[in-house]
């Protein structure tokens, strides 16, 4: 499926190319960031209890702040009582986003032992009947997130898929692992493609080690799937979704963000969350995001260890400052780092060959800390 052609329900996409939900880090800060940088087609909350947001708990409502500027949006829902479902599927309407996410495939013990997220893969009949009440209750489309399945011997992803084609699901989007594997191994394209095989005409959305348009490319041609969802590649690279959409619309490879540009970025989106969040909440918060940033800094050190540290936008603007002249004697005259001090460029698991450098294996992606540590 090409650039354009991408629908969810009734929405015509700009691109198809997702921004996947990381909990404590896809807030409306950072989607409005990415989608500012260009090429993100559509954006997903973070993980909502269906019960807090029926509650109107601050925190939840917080999750699922917007604005305008925002669009087109999903909030993510887990739970797996059916009228809590349905309840807070209605209230998604009326905040008026544009769809509905259900988490199937969260493995988090706090989610799961609630019969929500991973553990609705187990159960296809009441995860069908809970998911046609959520399709009967709304007038916008219903879409749900899942793993292969909870384990290798259980791949039940293309039976969930059918079934919930058959019920009136608007997409799915398939995370390449199962919930047994959490983080570990490589993504199976060969599962998403079973997936993308197993339903007739909804979009399949694939997931997972996606960070660099090659990956994402590589995804395509390899699965099938209409779209592709990116989580961790989008904080290393903001710019990814931007890059991958020119990659996939002309075949030209473009260069990654400049330093300068990096700054520019790491600015506005501190200040997005000073906004949102109020100056000193949102300075902390800030703490576990800049250092994604710094990973494509070059020498970083002291960025890193000064940054961890904020509490205010004097303080930010200070670190900000001092990194700078420290990161001076490292770099030309352009402000980029000198060779022997430069990143190596990130290369997709399929690219690496053995003996690469550290920089190269997965292990190097880290996984955010949160409720939702899957994304």
């Amino acid at each position: 499926m090409r650039n354009g052609d991408m629908r969810i329900g009734p929405h015509k996409l700009s691109s198809n190319l997702f921004l996947s939900p990381l909990a404590g880090y896809t807030n409306l800060p950072m989607r409005l960031t990415v989608r500012e940088l260009g090429g993100l087609g559509w954006a997903t909350t973070d993980l909502v209890n269906a019960r807090s947001l029926i509650e109107r708990n601050p925190l939840a409502l917080k999750l699922v702040a917007s604005c305008a500027e925002d669009r087109p949006l999903a909030i993510q829902l887990f739970g797996s009582v059916p009228e809590e479902m349905r309840d807070a599927a209605v209230i998604c309407q009326e905040i008026g986003v544009q769809s509905v996410d259900i988490n199937m495939g969260c493995p988090v013990k706090k989610v799961v032992n609630i019969g929500g997220g991973s553990a609705m893969m187990t159960e296809l009949d009441k995860t069908a009947a809970l998911v046609r009440g959520m399709i009967a209750a709304v007038k916008i489309p219903v879409t749900a997130k899942m793993r292969l399945g909870w384990d290798d011997d259980n791949l039940t992803a293309p039976d969930l898929a059918r079934v919930l084609e058959d019920v009136g699901v608007a997409a799915i989007f398939v995370h390449g692992r199962t919930r047994a594997q959490g983080f570990s191994g490589t993504v199976n394209l060969a599962g998403i493609r079973s997936v993308v095989q197993a339903v007739k005409t909804i979009p399949v959305i694939g997931n997972g080690d996606v960070t660099t348009p090659e990956a994402a490319l590589h995804m395509f041609s390899e699965t099938g799937c209409a779209g592709v969802s990116i989580g961790r590649g989008a904080f290393y690279d903001p710019w990814i979704f931007r890059r991958t959409e020119h990659l996939l619309r002309t075949g030209e490879l473009l260069p990654e963000a400049t330093f300068a540009e990096r700054i520019r970025v790491l600015r506005r989106h501190f200040e997005r969350y000073v906004e949102f969040y109020g100056e000193e909440h949102g300075a902390r918060l800030f703490r576990k995001v800049a250092p994604w940033y710094a990973k494509r800094f070059g020498p970083s050190k002291m960025f890193k260890q000064r940054i961890v540290s904020i509490t205010s936008r004097t303080d930010f603007d200070a670190t900000l400052a001092e990194y700078l002249a420290w990161r001076a004697p490292f770099c030309d005259e352009h402000g980029e780092s000198l060779p022997k001090y430069s990143p190596a460029p990130m290369v997709a698991s399929f690219m690496r060959e053995p003996g690469d450098a550290d920089v190269f294996a997965r292990e190097s992606i880290p996984v955010p800390k949160g409720p939702v540590d899957t994304w």
